[in-house]
Order: structure tokens, then sequence, then C-alpha cells
């Protein structure tokens, strides 16, 4: 019997992706948008084969009708405090209500759980939601893929394909860091959502690499020599963040896509 998957911000770059890769292996699939959404974005989604479901996302009875059915909820929301934590509180608890067994949170990031509450703004919003989904009966899955590799394509410090160059920070060019790509996010996603027995913690990393390694990387693969510098200590970019966040205090809006 097919299993039915509800996707929560399915317009989105990723949720689009997860909503492919779930089609490919046969789920029923669904995605639950705002009324407002974009027309062009729904046919997309109805395009692949998704019933697309469009919802008052602030009305529970409207969320807990479109979680009718559902045998695991993926959520692929962007943005910040009111997105991350309220409105997956109002899905998660709209799906509880439902009978929902399973659920997939929006992480999708570095594993926070050995890193300091309180530096960074995204890791604190989802501890917090975290620690209210384990508060609950569903079970629930996290899954941590480190960054998205498709940014090493935008001109980012970390590689500058057109300044020729490569950024770290403090003395960390040779830390390596977890990169996957939004495919291979996707494809796993799709499949811990059609396993009952995934576990609470899943994490991913389609490769590891450091600024240095990038350097070499680059070099094999364009035979140039690209310029690697240190984009601050440590100190300083932990007070850059410091001051980014008390210009911007409290939690600023996101969407649903």
């Amino acid at each position: 019997m097919k299993k039915a998957i509800l996707v929560a911000g399915a317009t989105g770059n990723l949720g689009n992706r997860i909503c492919r890769e779930l089609v490919k292996r046969g789920a029923t699939v669904s995605a639950l948008v705002r009324h407002s959404t974009d027309s062009e974005k729904i046919e997309a989604l109805t395009l692949m084969g998704i019933k697309v479901m469009a919802v008052d996302v602030n009305s529970r009875t409207d969320l807990e009708q479109a979680c009718s059915g559902t045998d695991c909820l993926v959520s692929a929301l962007a943005g910040l405090g009111d997105v991350i934590v309220d409105l997956q509180k109002r899905i998660l608890d709209s799906a509880l209500k439902a009978g929902v067994p399973r659920f997939i949170s929006s992480d999708f990031c570095t594993d926070y759980h050995h890193l300091v509450p309180g530096e960074n703004r995204n890791f604190d919003l989802r501890r917090e939601f975290k620690a209210y989904i384990d508060s609950t009966p569903i079970q629930a899955t996290s899954i941590f893929n480190g960054a998205f590799a498709d940014i090493l394509k935008y001109n980012t410090p970390v590689l500058n394909l057109k300044d020729k160059s490569i950024g770290y920070f403090g003395d960390k060019k040779d830390w390596q860091l977890d990169f996957t790509t939004m495919d291979d996010t996707a494809a796993f996603t799709a499949e811990v959502a059609l396993d009952d027995n995934a576990p609470r913690d899943l994490q991913i990393a389609s490769f590891q690499i450091s600024p240095a390694m990038i350097g070499d990387v680059v070099k094999q693969a364009t035979g140039q020599e690209f310029s690697m510098y240190q984009l601050s200590s440590m100190e300083d970019f932990a007070q850059f963040i410091k001051k980014t966040k008390s210009r911007k205090p409290g939690r600023r809006k996101g969407i649903i896509r």
C-alpha cells in the first residue's frame, strides 16, 4: 500500500525536490500551501502528480483536515521564529489531532547538538522546536546534512569563483566542513519519510572538505591557483555576530512556501 506523505514548504527549493523524490518512490504526495501561493508554483506541483492543499495556516481546523490520512508529515519550511517555531508547532499540533504517526522537522542544517546555545539564532530556533516535538508522542526525525553544497556555486566568501578566492575564519583553513547537495538531501529525506524505522537524528554528508582542500580541487579542475585568505579571526567573527544580533533583536518573519 502506498504511503501518504504531506509536505509543508513544498514550493520552496528543497521542498519541491523532496516532492519529486517521493513521487519517484511511488508515494502518494500532498502539498500544504497558503491560499495566496503563486499559481505557477501550484501548477508545477500538480504536473508532478502532487495533490495541492491550500489552507489558512492560522486555522488549526484547516491544518487538521489537511493532515488527515497522512502517514508522515515532512516540513521543509523556511523562515525564522514565526515559522520554524510557531507555525511548525501549529502544524504539529494539528498532525497529532489528525493521528499522523511521524513528523520530519525542518532542520536540514549542521548538527547543532554539540554547539553552544545562544550563539546562532537559527540553531536556537530549531532547538526550541525540537524540545517541543520531543515532548509529544509523535515519532520525529531530524536530518542534519551540514551545509548545502549548492552554495559553493554562488560566489560566497568560502569560494568566490569570480574573484578566484577562498576564505576561512581564524586558523580553520584545514577544518573540514560537511556538505550535501540539495538533490541528495531531498533523496535522503524521501527515504526517511517512507521508512517507519527511521532514527530520531540522522547525520548525512555527501562529502567533507576544508578551504585548503577546496583550493586543491579548484586547481585540479581549472589549472588555476585561487588566493586563500583569512576572513577574520574567530574572536572578531564572534563580535560581528553579536553586533548584528543587537541591531536586529527579536524574531523576524519567515515564510511558508
